[in-house]
């Protein structure tokens, strides 16, 4: 039995649905990074197994740079986001998604 396509659709499909069940279920703002980062990398499976399998017996590199810019844009997001979340860790004392409310003066 080969590994196909679908086997990392699956895969990436399960990892997806746990960072967004993660993301819109937990309080915690550095758990919701790290389901956010857990959808961007299920999003890199898909793009690497599409670059592989789209053209049996070749590899493109296409969905290697797609890949590439994503995990440059989700390592600038982890690091503005924990910057955020510590600055406001500093103010308000908590990491509580529910009880930073920077509207309310």
């Amino acid at each position: 039995m080969s590994v196909g396509v679908e086997h990392y659709l699956v895969l990436s499909a399960i990892l997806f649905v746990i960072g967004m069940f993660g993301a819109l279920t937990k309080q915690n703002s550095v758990v919701i990074l790290m389901c956010i980062e857990l959808m961007l990398n299920a999003a890199n499976i898909v793009l690497v197994a599409f670059s592989r399998f789209l053209v049996p017996g070749t590899v493109l590199i296409d969905g290697h740079v797609f890949v590439i810019f994503v995990m440059v844009v989700a390592a600038a997001e982890a690091a503005v986001g924990l910057a955020i979340i510590m600055a406001l860790y500093r103010t308000r004392k908590t990491s509580d998604a529910t009880e930073i409310n920077l509207m309310k003066g």
